[in-house]
């Protein structure tokens, strides 16, 4: 029996649900749950939620890079000068012809004169091309830095959801709504941490954010952070007398504490809070 499956309820089918959405079975607990499945309604339910947030959760550390990036690449390489490699372009006896004869100690060299240099004709139209080429480098350069900033985020919180997903205790839940609508959690208690997704709620108009709430008994609501659309939210400090995590819309940059109803809830009892 996997790790998982001997930290979760000593081998309890309906407690392998969440191993089982993120493929984390030996073929032999595989199997046994999957036969399980058949007649269990309720954990067919939960597998299929858990299989979505954990989908979900996959696509939210993917950082494709820009579609115009190969392209500007290309461009920017063909417009660029490309220096021959040293011998390469030219035979050693041709260089020879090509030097000056005072090199060679034949001739003295050449004494230094000045002469008028005329100003080329095109030089205003020289220096606006170079000029339009600084800019579009720079664009490059910002667009560029950008994408890297968007990969480093990503991968940060890949590496936080992996933290979380590797607790001894880690245990999932979730909930939907009759129109589809659902929050997932999948939380550890000894970390005090949790992965948090909604899905179905898209974004509130009028620059409104989703904001999400620690609720305790006799204790106002904390600030857990805001959603950016589906991207999964990493939940921090999580009391363990937490009861329930709760989602208000709140205005631009959030609340300091909740404006509104909350539009969804759920109880943390199952994941190890409020115990």
């Amino acid at each position: 029996m996997s790790i998982l499956g001997r930290l979760l309820r000593h081998g309890d089918p309906h407690s392998l649900a969440a191993p089982y959405a993120l493929d984390a079975l030996e073929p032999g607990e595989r199997r046994r749950y999957e036969k399980h499945l058949r007649d269990c309604e309720h954990c067919g339910a939960e597998t299929r939620a858990l299989a979505e947030d954990a989908v979900r959760l996959a696509w939210s550390t993917a950082a494709p890079a820009p579609a115009a990036l190969r392209d500007r690449v290309l461009a920017a390489v063909r417009a660029t000068p490309q220096d021959p490699a040293p011998g390469a372009a030219m035979p050693g006896a041709e260089r020879a012809r090509r030097l000056p004869p005072h090199v060679w100690g034949t001739q003295p060299p050449p004494g230094r004169t000045r002469t008028p240099r005329t100003r080329p004709l095109f030089v205003p139209l020289a220096t606006a091309t170079a000029a339009a080429a600084l800019v579009v480098a720079s664009l490059f350069g910002v667009q560029a830095h950008r994408a890297q900033d968007r990969l480093d985020a990503a991968q940060m919180r890949a590496r936080e959801i992996a933290h979380v997903l590797a607790a001894p205790d880690v245990r999932a839940t979730s909930s939907k709504d009759d129109r589809g609508r659902g929050i997932g959690v999948i939380a550890s208690a000894s970390e005090q941490e949790a992965v948090v997704t909604l899905s179905g709620y898209g974004t509130p108009s009028g620059g409104r954010v989703h904001q999400l709430w620690q609720m305790r008994p006799h204790a106002q609501p904390r600030s857990l952070g805001l959603f950016a659309g589906d991207t999964p939210l990493i939940a921090r400090g999580l009391e363990t007398s937490s009861t329930s995590l709760a989602v208000t819309v709140e205005p631009d940059g959030g609340s300091a504490q909740p404006t509104g109803q909350p539009i969804v809830q759920l109880t943390l009892k199952s994941v190890g809070f409020g115990e």
